[in-house]
């Protein structure tokens, strides 16, 4: 037999997770994900270079300016995700299909 306190604290098994906030996540996260992502096109960027510079070496004319053309479209690229912020949404879905800025009537006072 299970005690009340396991059966509070026990997670529902549903299949869909509700969201109960908007709040993004922390800032060191999100930077942290940004620089993430900058550092990784940056390193795209580089072996674009690299292999711009093997290729064209190896004589291979047809593939070196598409690998340059990525080098430098891929800083413009990104900075723009690196700046790109949360998408979340700033309203809160709610179950059924309730509107979440809808908000009570005021009915006229009568003195």
């Amino acid at each position: 037999m299970s005690s009340p306190r396991s059966a509070r604290t026990s997670r529902p098994v549903h299949g869909d997770v509700v969201r109960i906030t908007t709040a993004g996540t922390s800032r060191a996260d999100e930077m942290s994900k940004r620089q993430r992502n900058y550092a990784i096109a940056m390193s795209i960027r580089t072996v674009c270079f690299i292999g711009a510079a093997v290729t064209g070496a190896a004589g291979l004319s047809w593939v070196w300016p598409w690998l340059i053309a990525g080098a430098i479209f891929l800083p413009y690229v990104a900075v723009v995700l690196a700046n790109a912020g949360d998408s979340r949404a700033s309203s809160l879905p709610l179950p059924g299909g309730g509107d979440p800025q809808r908000q009570l009537e005021s009915t006229p006072r009568e003195l």
